[in-house]
């Protein structure tokens, strides 16, 4: 079972980079996007249902903002929007779709901008989202959390981590955050399989940025313990172009 996450930045801005064609060669059983920056009526028929697949939309009340997607080709047995009583989600960032043996949600972490204005924010949204796995976890369910985490976790997950010490995505209450997750069982599991440095999902669009992989890892698979021994691979696709991302991909055992 092939899983594949990515942030789009603008899914209509993608589709015109060529999103369609590249979804019609991956064959993933899930595609979940984040910060589609898109509601389904400024949609085409072709991007809201590719051939084979149906798709389910947890768009932001602001329009052009945030909001994430799921594609995929098993029907589920419930997809759900936000994280419930935990936080009040109003810009779209979290969905969940629960199938017999796990449950994949989809999230868009919040940035905390380089003012630092939205740290609290994002604190609170990291806290709701770990009481939410917690609560998931606690009634026997296998979690897999994929998406844009927006946390460069430790050193080797960025070029440069002396000069952004200060830097939104790696200040200290971020990656403390991270920390405590990970403590706490869950799995990276992008680094079950490599331990190297130079491994990144996030580039500047700066010029020549993305060609010297000046990047940052902030794109995740994660998954409760319980569920590690079914991680077959995980694996970055940063020749795939079309956003300042690029997409990340699970493969599960059967």
């Amino acid at each position: 079972m092939k899983i594949i996450s990515w942030n789009v930045n603008g899914i209509r801005a993608c589709v015109n980079k060529g999103f369609l064609d590249w979804f019609a060669q991956t064959d993933a059983d899930f595609v979940a996007i984040q910060e589609t920056k898109a509601h389904l009526e400024q949609l085409d028929l072709e991007v809201v249902s590719p051939k084979g697949y149906q798709s389910f939309w947890h768009s932001g009340i602001k329009k052009g903002y945030s909001s994430t997607a799921i594609y995929t080709k098993h029907e589920p047995i419930n997809i759900t929007h936000g994280l419930g009583d935990f936080f009040d989600d109003q810009e779209g960032r979290v969905q969940s779709l629960e199938m017999d043996d796990f449950i994949l949600i989809n999230a868009y972490f919040p940035n905390s901008q380089r003012d630092h204005a939205r740290l609290g924010f994002k604190l609170e949204f990291c806290q709701a989202m770990f009481d939410y796995l917690e609560s998931l976890r606690s009634k026997g369910k296998n979690i897999i959390l994929c998406g844009d985490y927006n946390i460069a976790h430790k050193d080797i997950d960025l070029k440069n981590p002396k000069t952004n010490q200060n830097t939104a995505g790696f200040l200290p209450e971020e990656r403390a955050w991270f920390t405590q997750y990970l403590s706490a069982g869950y799995v990276d599991a992008f680094r079950t399989f490599e331990k190297g440095p130079d491994h990144y999902t996030w580039w500047s669009y700066r010029p020549g940025v993305r060609q010297r992989n000046i990047g940052w890892r902030i794109d995740y698979f994660t998954c409760n313990p319980e569920f590690e021994d079914r991680l077959l691979s995980c694996t970055h696709y940063p020749d795939v172009l079309g956003s300042d991302h690029c997409p990340i991909e699970l493969k599960l055992k059967s």
